[in-house]
């Protein structure tokens, strides 16, 4: 439920987010997300969290990151952690809960309504503690995935569930294959797709 006259903000956790569009079969066209959460209310920010691998040449998140920041999204970034787990294999890390936590806790008095991409449940008690100061809270996620991409208790504590699979009409549009993806820094398509989101 929105209200036209609320002040909204969006949080966006990156990697959350893609996992569970990925999961559903879809990409975010990031810019159509922002202009039908401007439909729904005041808009004031939009925040996208996500880590980068600073090592690499080239990571494929830069060209996202770019746009996002171009295009009327407040980026907060951090490099993320390479590391070699026992087996071997190479892994990334780079958790932004606590950025998005602080950012959302500063930001409460000033807004009527936070809209939260994430399904993970350490974010329970932050919604627990916005709701306290009057703010309300929508969580988009899924439950249609196998597993389902939200925690129950996160889904339960929020005052409004919207599920990811229903925006796909508004918000989505068809994966891209493989390596041939299009700019996503809005050369050519001038979208913002989040096609490549891996980080956590």
């Amino acid at each position: 439920m929105f209200y036209r006259d609320e002040r909204l903000a969006l949080f966006i956790d990156g990697s959350n987010l893609y996992a569970a569009a990925k999961a559903l079969g879809f990409d975010i066209d990031y810019k159509l997300l922002r202009a039908e959460f401007m439909r729904r209310g005041k808009l004031l920010r939009a925040f996208y969290y996500t880590a980068l691998l600073e090592s690499d040449d080239y990571s494929p998140i830069r060209p996202l990151v770019d746009w996002l920041h171009y295009n009327g999204f407040s980026m907060v970034t951090k490099p993320a952690k390479e590391f070699t787990d026992s087996m071997g294999r190479r892994k990334v890390k780079g958790n932004m809960d606590i950025e998005l936590a602080v950012d959302a806790m500063e930001l409460a008095p000033r807004v009527d309504h936070i809209v939260l991409f994430s399904g993970d449940g350490d974010f329970r008690p932050l919604v627990e503690s916005l709701q306290r100061q009057g703010v309300r809270v929508s969580v988009v996620s899924t439950i249609r995935s196998s597993p389902p991409m939200i925690a129950d208790e996160l889904r339960r504590q929020a005052d409004n569930f919207i599920e990811l699979d229903e925006l796909k009409e508004v918000i989505g549009r068809p994966p891209r294959d493989g390596q041939g993806r299009r700019d996503q820094n809005g050369n050519g398509n001038g979208n913002g797709s989040g096609a490549a989101e891996d980080a956590d």
